[in-house]
């Protein structure tokens, strides 16, 4: 749609006029800085740093209504900087030009409901909302790009050049973060590390795949990360994990895509989250925030977040129902088969804190509750998910069954109307399927195969066939016929069918 098509009223607001004034403000002691250099830590008190919009009253001059019609038209352009997760630009990086924003294809990701028997299976209506459907197969993709969007529009100023990306990862992030970087080549490249054996092989060839660096670290993520934090306070290089206040920002993406999709009704909705390194949950919060004090929306969603009883940092956090006297006390964490979140020390803790309690405070009442599963539960729901027309990650496994374990203790009600997060694509996690099916998983896991959820291939091949086809030697004839015929008939009576009579 050409912009002299657009009604008169909304036509200057809809291509963005860059007039933010972003800044970095610490969590801890209220420190102010500016973006043109990067930065991932106060550097007077170390802490985590967010960013804000100094001229953000700017937004509120616009009703809520108008807002609404903005983004809705602005979904008819072709331009595709505005195609992705800049569709929303005034929230999320009102500084940065069209010609510096990357799009891969992020964003806008399907929301799908659930079929009649998993809604009657969970007593509540509900929805995956498929962030395996990003370009690197991974919600990570809303934060890279708009991480390296920013990188884009620093290298396009002249502030830096020659940069190296790095980052600590589960998998997921590292195939986003090498995807974006390799997009911008010669002028970033990427190196990533991984605990080593503790990545699916899937997740390990995508940064192979796009050219990054690839090392793999002794240890669980959390050795990882403490790595490339050394690696960004000592040299030159740009971090790009959720410590990244940038990421975090593009990732507020998915709450502004679950309003719309809802045509901005958030009365009576749950956002249902796995936790992971808290750089999501904490996103999704803060966005959800910026559409609610603008007036685009109207009421606030109930947030739930989940964790696997063998990375539950957060969860044991707020078991505590006195806020003076919670204290976080990183895990040791167990094996997980939703890894990406087999986290014990998550570098957004501080931003959790801090969100949360506005959010409840915004809503007036608790709004964001924390439960926990157990692995059983998440590979079962993940497995009776894909089994009815999804393709739910372990992650997506695990919101569902937190999901479940919420409805069983009444957070969640049965009038409300939920949106479950599957974060990544379910091929990334095949091999824990593949263990599921095979009865073969470590016992560290503590799961054991439902009989009904398994499912493995059938060879067929009749007793009395003496001759079957081969690659490069294939059957013809009487020799064909027979073998079809056969087969067919083996099939047939596996699955009990029923001879069709001619007529």
């Amino acid at each position: 749609m050409k912009l002299e098509d657009f009604p008169k009223d909304i036509r200057p607001f809809i291509i963005p006029n860059h007039d933010g004034d972003l800044i970095y403000r610490c969590l801890g002691c209220d420190l102010e800085c500016g973006i043109e250099k990067l930065l991932y830590t106060c550097p007077d008190c170390g802490q985590v740093l967010m960013i804000h919009d100094l001229n953000w009253e700017r937004l509120k001059k616009i009703s809520g209504e108008v807002w609404r019609r903005i983004f809705d038209y602005r979904k008819m352009l072709t331009i595709p900087a505005l195609k992705g997760i800049y569709l929303y630009h005034e929230f999320l990086g009102p500084v940065i030009p069209l010609d510096a924003v990357i799009y891969l294809g992020e964003g806008h990701t399907p929301i799908i409901e659930a079929n009649d028997y998993l809604q009657k299976k969970t007593d509540v209506r509900f929805y995956f909302k498929n962030d395996g459907q990003n370009p690197s197969a991974s919600f990570k993709d809303r934060g890279m790009a708009s991480a390296l969007s920013y990188i884009s529009f620093l290298v396009k100023k002249g502030v830096v050049s020659d940069i190296l990306a790095v980052c600590a990862s589960t998998g997921d992030t590292s195939a986003a973060a090498a995807l974006y970087a390799s997009f911008l080549q010669p002028h970033v490249k990427s190196a990533v590390l991984l605990p080593h054996k503790k990545v699916t092989p899937q997740q390990l060839s995508q940064p192979l795949g796009s050219g990054a660096a690839v090392f793999e670290i002794p240890g669980v993520f959390d050795d990882c990360m403490k790595i490339v934090e050394m690696l960004s306070e000592n040299y030159s290089v740009a971090l790009l994990n959720s410590k990244n206040a940038w990421r975090i920002l593009g990732q507020e993406s998915y709450s502004y895509e679950i309003a719309q999709a809802f045509e901005y009704n958030m009365e009576e909705k749950v956002v249902v989250l796995p936790i992971g390194n808290a750089g999501n949950i904490t996103a999704v919060i803060s966005g959800f925030l910026k559409f609610y004090e603008t007036g685009v929306i109207d009421s606030l969603p109930k947030i739930l977040g989940v964790q696997s009883e063998h990375a539950n940092p957060v969860y044991r956090y707020y078991l505590e129902p006195d806020a003076a006297n919670r204290k976080f006390v990183p895990m040791v964490v167990k094996s997980s088969v939703a890894q990406a979140a087999m986290i014990g020390n998550p570098v957004s803790m501080p931003r959790v804190i801090h969100l949360v309690d506005r959010y409840n405070r915004k809503s007036g009442r608790q709004n964001v509750f924390f439960v926990e599963v157990s692995e059983q539960s998440i590979m079962d729901w993940s497995l009776l998910a894909n089994r009815n027309g999804h393709i739910a990650c372990t992650h997506g496994g695990e919101s569902l069954a937190g999901l479940v374990t919420a409805r069983e203790q009444n957070i969640v009600d049965g009038n409300e109307v939920v949106i479950v997060d599957s974060t990544a694509h379910a091929l990334k996690f095949s091999g824990f399927q593949d263990m599921y099916f095979s009865q073969s998983f470590p016992e560290e896991f503590k799961i054991t195969p439902a009989p009904g959820l398994v499912n493995t291939p059938i060879y067929i091949h009749p007793s009395d066939l003496a001759k079957v086809p081969a690659s490069g030697n294939p059957l013809q004839g009487n020799d064909l016929k027979h073998f079809v015929k056969r087969t067919a008939e083996e099939i047939a009576k596996n699955l009990g069918l029923k001879k069709v009579t001619k007529a």
